[in-house]
């Protein structure tokens, strides 16, 4: 029976068991403005539904960034003002019903809510709620109880990130003990499955002092709980939670009990290999969906037959694939593309810092463990793992040295550099400089720290810190570098507390000359005037807003052969505060990428503007971005002025850093187009994917660009294919640039001999037939959307843009999954 007047969904969180009719909780409310203001203590709080907490005073109405962890209250349903808007907690009890991405016409709703008022995203919020009544729906009712001895551990887990008896009494839960984590913790899984892949078989049980050992035959009581287990401060927001019962009562029934036998990860169930989420949850559809398909087997024994390392040991862990996947660089890494994050990884938690392992090493024999979550990701525990196999991976020497007329220029992150890192790590990155690098000309170096490291004296001169690295590479053989920066003020640039990162430039006197200008100041905008820059080095735009504690871009001016050239580098801001691929937000919220967003607008605006001034002008950017190269960052730093030679780079060897392992681009050189033609690229993959037991002297790895100077303007001339419809198209003029009307149409294709780029919304409805008769050509499909590459050569292949192309085949028509290049 409906009641008169406003109608309120009440969800309650009991703390037990929970109660056929449980009466609903009344209490005084209290404004958001005295929720703010007072700021402790437990309270019902009466607002409206505004919006969708991002961070910290961030908050969107953008239905595309909602997820289901929080939402946002304000005492006007109109409110804007982030000092008048509460965050607030959805603990997983309360999210359905009330979360934006799966209510989104809960924006604007009148809501009350109970629950503990205290900080949360380091501002006056309301966590953990008891209570939650929201405008215009029927009270909800509680669930059932659950009948003893009627329940199997697939039930508890369902087809589902959450269980269905979240927050309910179950008893009597039969399983074997596969792995016991702790004195409070262990896995058990069914002796009965069912016949549903969806469903778990294996849990988490947690009760203090269990007393289980591995093969206890185990009958267990208790409340289904979802649990957030290890992760970072934000994990609460940030990561799945982990089903598990919270043990009242543990009867051992027998000991000694066989294992369930494992389930062999690609042998007896397939890993998705591209997609992670592309459903936000709605679908639980393990096959297609990475998330889903490790949350299917959470709890459970699952087996990995001879793993293939695909990054180096780190927190104890180890990223592998199954020995029968293949990997998508020359090296046995996995490297990202635009669409595809590489479900496929599968951490080991070896509990073994000290374990040595890099990229392309191997398991001798298979790794048995249970599959578990934590820092923001699947990980199997493993148990005991056999032999490592030393996969034969070196670090490399780059052929791009410099010649009388040719110029090298690098961008190498020194990853926290001081007179503090010790002769160890001082004569590892000299070593990289001279013989994997072999000194180039000029390299623009980012995470140089000031003379006392870390220590927070207030000291903001870096001259010690690069004195020491000079002094490592000249006994090493290498040229006398001089060194440039422009210190920043102190704790305005980000990075490790105390430490006052920054980028600069090391340059041999012998090849290049430092332009004469005066130097400029940390608060000091470098202008470019009459060819030449107003300050030399000089910080572009450094009070801009966009550049708030982060690293200011640093622009020099350099003469080589008679010929200028401004170089500037470039440390955008971290993806610190992004949300994990892995997480509960699915998509994750990318939050940082804004902000590099708008230093890449300011970079191109000051690229632009000597162009403007002088169209003849060499200009080189160098540095980390903490971008990829397929993102709007680069897009936008890019616009029509630049190439960003790392696109050049076979994609088989398109990485500079790794996360998670997953091989990806941080570090970039983008060069003016007058120089794009004349530049060479490489780079020196010899940090990345290694550890320091192999040489590694940093996490990043270098790039090097070999380039001629001349101040000639580019003018690249883009040759019109109108519509038509014709049998084929020929391109046979090596170096050729085609734009192809939207209704341009070739029945057998367009045929490509030589170098050549193409773009154009026509590529949508053609086949492109690369017929190249020499080795080492290029194909730059321009990010255009293609409908078919069809590889009629022989010979070796680079082809731009492959993310884009929507279906491969070879010459005989038959489809094939990846790229002949």
């Amino acid at each position: 029976m409906k009641k008169t007047g406003q109608v309120w969904i009440v969800i309650m969180v009991a703390l037990g068991a929970f109660l056929p009719s449980q009466p609903t909780v009344k209490a005084a409310s209290i404004t958001v403005a005295e929720a703010i203001a007072n700021n402790a203590g437990t309270a019902t709080v009466e607002g409206y539904i505004v919006g969708y907490t991002l961070a910290e005073n961030r908050y969107t109405t953008d239905s595309a960034q909602y997820g289901t962890t929080n939402i946002a209250i304000a005492d006007s349903a109109k409110e804007t003002d982030a000092t008048n808007i509460m965050p607030v907690q959805l603990t997983s009890g309360f999210r359905s019903g009330i979360n934006l991405l799966e209510n989104p016409n809960n924006l604007g709703k009148k809501i009350k809510v109970t629950g503990s008022l205290e900080p949360y995203f380091t501002k006056p919020g309301l966590k953990d709620p008891t209570a939650i009544e929201i405008e215009g729906s029927e009270p909800a009712s509680p669930p059932e109880p659950v009948q003893t001895g009627t329940v199997q551990i697939s039930d508890i887990q369902g087809a589902g990130h959450i269980s269905p008896y979240q927050n309910m009494q179950v008893e009597l839960v039969e399983g074997i003990v596969t792995r016991v984590v702790d004195s409070r913790n262990f896995y058990m899984q069914s002796l009965t499955p069912d016949d549903n892949e969806k469903t778990s078989e294996g849990i988490l049980v947690y009760k203090a002092a269990h007393g289980v050992t591995a093969g206890d035959k185990v009958s267990v009581s208790g409340t289904v709980k979802e649990w957030v287990l290890e992760g970072y401060s934000e994990k609460m927001q940030t990561d799945l939670s982990v089903t598990e019962i919270n043990a009242t009562g543990i009867e051992k029934k027998a000991f000694g009990q066989k294992l369930p036998e494992p389930v062999v990860l690609n042998k007896n169930r397939i890993v998705p290999r591209k997609i992670i989420d592309n459903d936000r949850f709605e679908v639980f559809d393990p096959e297609e969906d990475g998330i889903d398909f490790f949350e299917s087997m959470e709890g459970m024994l699952v087996q990995i037959n001879n793993p293939k390392v695909v990054a180096p040991q780190r927190y104890g862990e180890v990223v592998v694939v199954p020995g029968n996947m293949e990997t998508n660089t020359l090296s046995g890494a996995l490297r990202i593309t635009e669409n595809d994050f590489n479900p496929e990884r599968i951490h080991l938690d070896l509990n073994n810092p000290k374990f040595v392992a890099k990229t392309g090493d191997y398991f001798n024999g298979n790794v048995m463990g249970v599959m578990s979550y934590g820092y923001s990701n699947f990980k199997v525990l493993a148990t005991k793992v056999p032999e490592l196999a030393d996969g034969g991976l070196a670090g490399e020497e780059t052929a791009l040295t410099k010649t009388k007329n040719k110029l090298t220029v690098a961008s190498y992150n020194l990853e926290n550099f001081s007179t503090v890192s010790g002769a160890n790590k001082t004569s590892r990155l000299a070593a990289g400089i001279v013989n994997s690098m072999k000194s180039p000309d000029i390299i623009g170096v980012t995470e140089v720290q000031d003379n006392d490291g870390p220590a927070d004296s207030g000291v903001t001169d870096a001259s010690q810190s690069a004195a020491a690295l000079i002094a490592a590479i000249k006994s090493l053989g290498g040229p006398a570098y001089e060194y440039t920066d422009v210190a920043p003020e102190n704790k305005q640039d980000g990075g490790q507390p105390g430490g006052n990162i920054r980028v600069g430039f090391l340059y041999n006197p012998d090849r290049v000359q430092l332009v004469k200008a005066p130097k400029g100041t940390a608060a000091q905008a470098v202008e470019y005037e009459d060819g030449k820059l107003t300050a030399n080095p000089g910080r572009i735009d450094p009070q801009n807003i966009a550049f708030q504690n982060s690293r200011k871009p640093l622009a020099a001016q350099f003469s080589f052969k008679g010929e200028q050239v401004i170089v500037i580098a470039n440390h955008f801001n971290s993806k610190g505060g992004d949300q994990p691929l892995f997480g509960k937000n699915q998509p994750p919220v990318l939050s940082s990428e804004e902000q590099r967003k708008k230093m890449a607008t300011i970079v191109s605006g000051f690229v632009e503007q000597v162009k403007k001034e002088n169209p003849a002008a060499n200009i080189v950017l160098v540095g980390d971005y903490n971008d990829f190269e397929f993102t709007d960052t680069l897009a936008l730093l890019k616009s029509s002025l630049l190439t960003n030679m790392i696109e050049k780079v076979p994609a088989k060897e398109r990485f500079t850093y790794s996360y998670q392992g997953n091989a990806q681009v941080l570090d970039h050189i983008l060069v003016s187009r007058n120089l794009a033609a004349s530049t060479e690229v490489d780079i020196v993959h010899t940090n990345s994917q290694f550890m320091e037991e192999h040489g590694r002297a940093s996490d990043h790895d270098p790039v090097v660009i070999r380039t001629i100077l001349a101040e000639k303007p580019f003018k690249e001339k883009v040759v019109y294919v109108e519509a038509q419809n014709k049998k084929q198209f020929v391109a046979a003029k090596p170096g050729i640039h085609l734009e192809f009307d939207e209704n341009a149409r070739f029945s057998k294709g367009i045929v490509v001999k030589h170098s050549a780029t193409l773009q154009g919304k026509g590529l949508e409805h053609n086949t492109v037939i690369i017929s190249t008769p020499q080795k080492g050509q290029i194909i730059d499909l321009k990010g255009a959307k293609v409908k078919e590459v069809r590889m009629e050569t022989e010979q070796e292949v680079e082809v731009i843009g492959e993310e884009n192309v929507q279906a491969w085949t070879n010459a005989s028509g038959k489809r094939i999954t990846e790229p002949a290049v």
